[in-house]
């Protein structure tokens, strides 16, 4: 089975949009679009690669700006058009994030990439994912790269749940450095933070930004989830505060790698 049937069969069960709308999901989100809001101006151009349902192309075209989204599962590409409101300056279209052919060079003053480096298992795959995304950014425009981590995983689902040595007779962890290892099957690639310095390192960008998205999040979801509003605040507060800090961020399940292109 290829990749795409694997992403297939796996985002047609998914609830998406359910995952970023539960108190702990949302943390993701809120420091996404924190650090998107950074960096965007008026009249601005954004390409979201990877766009699933459209979570963040919808929310930044509610905010008057003009966002082409690229996705490969037609599943979520349904789901996008569903939630396209009347007056949104925003395109679907269905692609692939290795071949954005179809945009020119130096188009888009910010670019996301979400989503599509969780599913790349080869180096060439994940530095053609790379190179398109900067390929069709502006000089001085703004990559956003999103990552799964693997020692957040190697916690939550091999400690807390249990599956440590599951895991291990799979030949996906090493027990010696417990450095991860990922097949298309698995559905997600995991990284750690020298990973991604070594891919960035090909090309010519400077590094603004490396962010724990969820933080420790994900390790108490149950708790998050069941704070009451003052204490959820609270705890956003906190993770904002600290979601950059080098010390923080390891055990984060997902990371955003932000750069600027020279």
């Amino acid at each position: 089975m290829e990749t795409r049937a694997y992403l297939a069969n796996y985002y047609e069960q998914y609830d998406e949009d359910g995952r970023l709308l539960s108190k702990h999901g949302k943390i993701e989100y809120i420091t996404t679009m924190k650090y998107i809001e950074k960096y965007l101006k008026p009249g601005m151009r954004v390409l979201e690669i990877g766009a699933a349902t459209g979570r963040y192309s919808h929310a930044l075209a509610q905010k008057g700006y003009e966002v082409d989204a690229v996705e490969l599962i037609e599943h979520n590409i349904e789901i996008f058009k569903q939630n396209t409101l009347p007056g949104e300056k925003v395109t679907i279209t269905q692609g692939n994030a290795m071949d954005l052919s179809m945009w020119g060079d130096n188009t888009y003053d910010i670019t996301l990439l979400l989503g599509p480096m969780y599913h790349l298992f080869t180096t060439e795959d994940k530095l053609k994912a790379l190179s398109e995304a900067i390929r069709v950014t502006k000089k001085n425009g703004v990559v956003f790269v999103a990552y799964c981590m693997g020692d957040a995983s190697v916690l939550s689902y091999g400690f807390i749940r249990g599956e440590i040595f599951n895991i291990i007779e799979k030949c996906m962890l090493n027990t010696e450095t417990f450095d991860t290892f990922s097949h298309p099957w698995d559905i997600f690639e995991l990284y750690r933070k020298e990973d991604i310095d070594q891919l960035r390192q090909h090309f010519n960008v400077t590094e603004l930004h490396f962010v724990a998205s969820d933080g420790y999040t994900n390790h108490m979801r149950e708790t998050v989830d069941h704070m009451d509003e003052r204490t959820y605040e609270m705890y956003v507060k906190y993770h904002l505060a600290t979601c950059e800090r080098p010390d923080m961020i390891g055990y984060s399940h997902h990371t955003l790698d932000i750069f600027k292109k020279e």
